[in-house]
């Protein structure tokens, strides 16, 4: 293909010029005298070190230094240049005021610079990271009113450890350093860094607090270094206890009484109704197994307290089972604000009394929200819903949530015809915090596992096609292994779709076996689970978040009624066919976080359902589907697919709803932050949905070798109003590759015409909607 230069040479010397113009221009708005900071460099000069260890230092200081120069965008300084053209503002409002010190940034001048600070600052991180003999100097360099400042840095020969002793003597809290030595940070050939050595100070006070030393503290150890013992830049470290560390913090102490108040106010403290009983006689009444709960109305059942809190009468403290319990009683969601407190009761006996102030937050809470929404399929629409939440239901922490809605979604262009949908329905939920089955499940996390119940009711009506009763009720558990891991066990989980009126048209329009099943008769019931792993919550560079599902419906039922046996007739239960599959499913995330502003979010979904036994098909709501503004953004919602099927097929004015059971998807999406609650996104879909068996009128819906050459790819940019308490998200996408094009003929660059309105129209796609998309 011939490149013509020459159409776009004046384009990029416009850019050129206008980046350098930019560039340059910041510096005429400083007065005489002043030089504009450029920043700081570090040179290091020595032979002895590693290339490695000396980049790792160099990063390190200059990271240290201060101030930093202004930001930066391709070498250029556009928030400066900003602050350089607006006007000072009179108030601390308007245009002008947000122009210059919210998108500006005031100039950082070589004035600013305390340049014999950093010198020291230099020296001092040398030293502690074992350069004992560092020696910094510095220099500056200007050119056209911008300055840098070169410090040079001779570290000398770095220092490591010959050996490390810790220092014995005959007090219980020194036999206790003595045992945890095994673990120790300090290495005998390791360099000397003082950060390690504070790390050290930190675990022994961890292994303390775990023997019972409550009050014990980092500071109280010292970590003295001798580089007098040794040649060869070597030192030795002695590791004691200092001369005065408080004799509270070497006693060793365990708990007493175990004292609940769960119904703390603290407006109460003040107005002086806030009394703690001391004695024996009083506190006596309140006594339930070693514990004593404070509740003279009965607010709460003690036994909820009794299995949420790990300290008995006689325990040894450690900090582990402090933080589970406090965890615990926050996670049975009826607290506000947990307060822990521990009062010497017996100093003799290293005693003290463990007390749990809590407050309640409010028990019941009634909600009614209205909410708006549109999608990428061309519907909008409003849903109703009035919520009611009760978080102490049985006095054991029971939340019972109700909630009645009512939903409308009508169409506003695009499909011909297209029906409107109504939606009305009420569910409820009991969740336990505990296992409530007849085996006996014992948890050491710091959540509390829940036993759920659900009841659900929707009724469905589709104007002038047909309308559905679904009932739904589930029970099952959840419980989480830690922060990272959680794991949901529904034991039994139930739907039943029933149709209550089918209209002459829908039988017209339904001429597939496909389309008619969305108004049969199902009851699908079986055991689900899902396993979910995240660490997206932790403050690394690279997270993961990964959920899998599996989904079996009618086993145990099949093989009691013979239905998985291969016979004509089909079973059913109470007159309705039941169904028969398993379903799989995988969710994996990666994040990659570029700086505090980027990121990439990359996700892969890979699904399968198979029928089997009773089961011809997958029911309807149980398979994949593709498209949309959580998926493959460029194809409108649940119209991509299966394979290569024409969509365009349909008869118009019919259903678009194209599912699979079978689904691929791979999404990768770049995250910038440009201003505040503002932020952009580039991303690239790619995915389809595919059929186990072959349907003859979806030709091209089934799985085959073929499958790499029907995925669909589409592509597009986004914004986010990030508003905290919601992220409101427009993503504009088009298709890139689409697979129901003639075989070889499927990628539409070619294609692309953003000058034709006929082409916008039928290729770009705007999704809104709330959230990120993954």
């Amino acid at each position: 293909m011939k490149i013509r230069f020459s159409i776009y040479w004046k384009y990029v010397f416009a850019s050129g010029f206008a980046a350098a113009t930019l560039s340059c221009s910041n510096t005429k708005f400083l007065k005489e005298g002043q030089m504009l900071y450029a920043g700081g460099k570090v040179k290091i000069e020595n032979d002895t070190i590693s290339k490695k260890e000396k980049n790792e230092l160099q990063s390190a200081l200059e990271e240290n230094l201060v101030p930093k120069p202004n930001s930066t965008i391709l070498g250029l300084r556009p928030r400066l240049y900003f602050y350089n053209i607006a006007k000072e503002p009179k108030k601390d409002k308007g245009f002008n005021y947000w122009l210059k010190y919210k998108v500006g940034e005031k100039p950082v001048l070589l004035g600013d610079v305390d340049r014999e600070f950093n010198r020291k600052i230099i020296e001092n991180y040398s030293e502690n990271k074992g350069y004992f003999n560092a020696k910094a100097t510095y220099d500056t360099v200007s050119k056209n009113k911008k300055a840098k400042v070169i410090y040079t840095l001779k570290p000398g020969a770095r220092y490591f450890i010959s050996n490390v002793k810790f220092q014995q003597d005959s007090s219980l809290v020194n036999r206790e350093i003595q045992s945890l030595t095994n673990k120790t940070l300090l290495k005998s050939g390791k360099p000397f860094d003082l950060d390690v050595i504070k790390d050290e100070r930190e675990r022994i006070d961890t292994g303390l607090k775990e023997r019972g030393f409550y009050y014990f503290n980092p500071d109280n150890i010292i970590v003295q270094a001798d580089s007098t013992v040794s040649k060869n830049h070597k030192v030795e470290l002695n590791v004691k206890l200092k001369e005065n560390t408080p004799d509270l913090a070497t006693e060793q102490f365990s708990i007493d009484k175990v004292i609940v108040f769960p119904n703390y106010n603290i407006r109460d403290v003040k107005r002086g109704k806030y009394s703690v009983p001391m004695n024996a006689d009083s506190l006596s009444k309140y006594a339930y197994n070693d514990i004593y709960v404070i509740d003279p109305q009965h607010k709460f059942k003690s036994k909820i307290f009794d299995r949420a809190l790990y300290f008995k009468k006689g325990d040894l403290y450690n900090r582990s089972n402090h933080n589970l319990t406090l965890n615990r009683l926050i996670s049975l969601g009826v607290f506000k604000f947990v307060k822990n407190e521990f009062i010497v009761s017996d100093s003799l006996k290293h005693q003290f009394d463990a007390y749990y102030l809590l407050t309640p937050r409010q028990i019941q809470s009634l909600r009614l929200e209205a909410l708006g929404r549109t999608n990428s399929a061309n519907y909008a629409g409003s849903e109703l819903n009035l919520n009611w939440t009760h978080r102490n239901f049985f006095r054991g922490a029971e939340q019972f949530k109700a909630a009645v809605y009512g939903a409308f979604d009508f169409q506003m262009g695009g499909q011909e015809n297209a029906k409107n949908l109504f939606r009305a329905g009420t569910n409820v939920q009991l969740s336990i915090p505990r296992i409530v089955a007849p085996f006996r499940f014992n948890s050491s996390s710091a959540f509390v596992p829940r036993t759920n119940i659900t009841l659900g009711y929707e009724f469905q009506n589709r104007t002038q096609l047909y309308t559905l009763n679904n009932f739904t009720a589930s029970f099952g558990y959840v419980w989480k292994e830690n922060a990272r891991k959680e794991h949901d066990l529904k034991v039994i989980d139930i739907t039943l779709v029933s149709p209550a009126k089918v209209t002459d048209e829908f039988r017209k329009q339904a001429t597939t076996p496909a389309a008619r099943r969305v108004v049969e008769k199902q009851l699908i019931f079986g055991p689900t689970y899902s396993y979910t792993y995240t660490n997206t919550m932790l403050p690394k560079t690279n997270t993961v978040y990964y959920k899998g599902t599996l989904d079996l419906a009618g086993n145990i039922t099949g093989l009691v009624t013979g239905a998985n046996a291969k016979k004509d007739k089909q079973k059913n239960i109470f007159g309705v066919p039941f169904s028969q599959y398993a379903k799989m499913e995988h969710d994996f995330r990666f994040y990659h976080k570029f700086t505090e502003k980027s990121s990439l979010a990359t996700r892969f979904i890979g699904g399968i359902a198979y029928p089997y036994g009773n089961s011809e098909f997958i029911p309807f709501s149980k398979q994949f589907f593709s498209g949309g503004s959580n998926s493959i953004r460029a194809f409108r919602a649940r119209t991509l697919g299966p394979g290569s099927f024409d969509p365009r097929t349909i008869e118009k004015g019919f259903l678009l709803d194209q599912a699979g059971d079978i689904k691929l998807e791979l999404n990768a999406e770049y995250r910038a932050n440009i201003y505040k609650f503002l932020n952009v996104a580039a991303f690239v879909d790619a995915g389809n949905v595919w059929l186990i068996n072959a349907d003859e009128y979806r030709p091209g819906g089934k799985f085959s070798k073929e499958f790499l050459s029907e995925i669909a790819v589409g592509a597009g940019v986004g914004l986010r109003l990030d508003f905290s308490i919601l992220i409101l998200r427009l993503d504009l996408a088009m298709p890139l590759r689409v697979p129901y094009y003639e075989k070889g003929d499927r990628w539409a660059f070619d294609r692309i015409n953003f000058g034709d309105s006929s082409w916008r129209k039928d290729n770009l796609v705007l999704n809104i909607a709330i959230g990120y998309p993954f």
